[in-house]
């Protein structure tokens, strides 16, 4: 055995100094990951990586046999100009071959199924312990004064951070993920998001349309791309054109995160072609009815019920204290809240080489493997329950309860290498190649991908 380092060009010079014995076989250690850090076929002198081939010596020849073709791993000409992530192009395979949804679900152990009411119900406390400990904390302690503008701002981030656990709990409820009991499930589900002023069963019924038809191009719900050359696209063009890069990406991602949720709520903005224009809080005209079909039009009006008290509290509160503190107190955390789910949302199913596919070459389980882990680190991964650190797995079965989620992800991990979409790329250079480069995307071959 012989092992050696490659630094671009070949080992076969070195092989091939001396007469080698008779016949015999050399084996040399190798990481496919060469391959997906070169999916191109440029060359290699900035890549040192461990090389496996089978070398052949005899008194007259020496040769290196090519590696063997590593299935996920091949990329053509024809996606040489489209950008990559910290996935490096990994998932830009055509005829890639996904396995059934009831084999991935069946390779989840059963215990990962399973709901704790009372774990659930002691991770909810927790998240509404702490946001009301803040939101205590600085109607107590924090004068509002001009000068103590940094302070507000400082308290709005932090109190916002930790509410968004609250949000990732109501959405476990509104997946069935919380508890067996679902008069339970959906009350604590209820009031922690009308507390935050969304739409509890409107929002039930079209997230779970978004989980039915994740990355599909007409039937998906939400962060469905504009297609090259429709007016969405042409608008994202000029602008980038106009602006700059950095001034668009800059301008792209506030519009998104600071507004991107209530336009969605009020529009259903980056929703499917399929569903029109839709209200999460009116089911009627002049909106479409298509996501809330039969007994939905009248959840919504229940969800509606809900908002309106909590709004009705908010001008109580108001009338009051004053509308600057309900402002300071509650619209400043609840804005930083609109961030945090945008954000992971947006993180979770689109970047430059995340394809989009149409009716003829989607399924559940392919759109599922095409959501993205990302890195959050262990404060946000306490905080807002590994919503985004183990989303793939929450995409393959949503009834997963966020605490058995991690362990769901290791075996999908160790059973779907090929499959299983993880980038390391730190969150805030994520987000900023995100807004600055995903514009339209444009069909070649079998899927939908973001041209440059």
């Amino acid at each position: 055995r012989k092992t050696d380092r490659v630094l671009g060009g070949s080992i076969l010079p070195r092989l091939c100094r001396h007469t080698p014995p008779p016949v015999h076989h050399t084996w040399i250690n190798m990481d496919v990951r060469m391959l997906r850090a070169n999916p191109n076929g440029m060359p290699w002198k900035k890549h040192v990586r461990t090389v496996q081939r089978k070398t052949i010596r005899s008194n007259h020849v020496c040769a290196v046999a090519a590696p063997p073709k590593q299935p996920g791993t091949d990329h053509t000409d024809e996606f040489r100009d489209v950008l990559h992530s910290g996935l490096r192009g990994s998932p830009l395979v055509h005829g890639k071959e996904f396995p059934p949804q009831a084999e991935v679900m069946k390779s989840i152990p059963k215990h990962c199924y399973e709901k704790n009411t009372w774990k659930s119900m002691g991770y909810a406390a927790i998240s509404v312990g702490l946001t009301l400990g803040c939101m205590a904390a600085g109607y107590a302690l924090i004068p509002l004064e001009l000068p103590f503008l940094p302070i507000w701002l400082m308290y709005v981030a932090v109190t916002g951070t930790v509410a968004t656990g609250c949000w990732v709990i109501a959405h476990e409820c509104g997946h069935g993920a919380f508890s067996d009991n679902s008069i339970l499930q959906d009350t604590v589900g209820y009031i922690l998001h009308s507390a935050l002023l969304v739409p509890y069963f409107s929002w039930q019924r079209t997230h779970a349309i978004h989980h039915a038809r994740t990355n599909h191009m007409s039937e998906g719900e939400t962060h469905v791309p504009d297609v090259e050359g429709s007016a969405g696209g042409q608008l994202s063009r000029t602008l980038k054109r106009v602006l700059g890069e950095p001034a668009y990406a800059a301008t792209r991602m506030v519009s998104y995160l600071v507004f991107g949720w209530p336009v969605y709520l009020m529009t259903g903005a980056s929703g499917g072609p399929k569903y029109g224009v839709s209200n999460h809080f009116w089911p009627f005209k002049p909106f479409s009815d298509k996501l809330f079909p039969g007994k939905w039009k009248q959840k919504v009006l229940w969800s509606d019920v809900g908002v309106l008290a909590m709004l009705g509290l908010l001008a109580f509160w108001a009338k009051s204290a004053g509308i600057w503190t309900v402002m300071a107190v509650y619209g400043g955390p609840y804005v930083v809240v609109n961030v945090w789910l945008v954000l992971y949302t947006w993180l979770q199913h689109t970047d430059v080489d995340i394809p989009h596919f149409d009716k003829d070459n989607w399924s559940f389980i392919k759109g599922a493997f095409h959501t993205v882990d990302r890195p959050y680190g262990p404060v946000f991964d306490f905080l807002h329950h590994r919503i985004g650190s183990t989303h793939v797995a929450h995409h393959v079965n949503s009834t997963i309860p966020h605490y058995h989620a991690l362990e769901a992800t290791n075996v999908l991990k160790e059973k779907y290498p090929e499959h299983y979409l993880y980038d390391p790329t730190p969150i805030h250079k994520a987000v900023w190649r995100v807004a600055g480069s995903c514009l339209a995307v444009e069909k070649r071959g079998d899927m939908y991908v973001f041209k440059p």
